[in-house]
């Protein structure tokens, strides 16, 4: 009698002829970092559904991950991510290439004290601009200089080849269903924006 884990060879022997119909075992795969937090939580805790964790553990791990690959980029060109995003901003009002600061907070989603101090940095490196409000003594308007469009439209170009190699990782398939359930999940949690 064959041992119970060996499989009899004979070809008449029924155990060692294939069907069609049997199930394939699924290759096991190591737990990932987030799954293996919810199996503690659930031995800890088996009172609580942590199946949530699933989800938004993994957005989390993934953004950050993805913040760093983005961040490199920005490096490359001498700016922070905050930066960037102020010269983005900019870049993206079309001629003449400025905005008041208020708006700039809003559009890169930051407070006014932290937009004053990502304006002074660029300012002293030549890539902003500030200059008062036509019609208003008080207000301020932040442009790019030339240096400054120079820059961000050579570290936009970069940026997006960076962003479509990270979207690479998925299949097109796969990026064409994610992006509209994140736009629906993204619009019933943030506030809409104005204009």
């Amino acid at each position: 009698m064959p041992d119970s884990a060996t499989p009899a060879t004979s070809p008449a022997s029924p155990a060692s002829a294939s069907s069609p119909a049997d199930p394939v075992p699924a290759p096991s795969r190591p737990l990932d970092h987030v799954a293996c937090i919810q199996a503690e939580w659930s031995r800890e805790r088996p009172d609580l559904d942590v199946s949530p964790q699933g989800v938004i553990g993994r957005l989390h791990r993934l953004g950050g991950l993805l913040t760093e690959e983005l961040c490199v980029v920005y490096r490359r060109f001498g700016l922070s991510e905050g930066e960037f995003d102020v010269l983005a901003a900019l870049r993206r009002a079309g001629e003449p290439f400025e905005r008041a600061p208020g708006e700039l907070a809003v559009h890169t989603m930051v407070t006014t004290g932290a937009m004053t101090k990502r304006i002074d940095r660029l300012e002293r490196d030549g890539l902003v601009t500030r200059r008062r409000a036509a019609g208003d003594g008080r207000g301020r308007v932040v442009a790019l200089t030339q240096a400054g469009r120079e820059l961000i439209d050579q570290a936009f170009t970069e940026h997006m080849r960076n962003e479509r190699r990270l979207l690479d990782a998925l299949t097109r398939d796969e990026a064409a269903a994610l992006e509209p359930l994140l736009t629906a999940w993204l619009a019933r949690v943030e506030p809409p924006q104005e204009g």
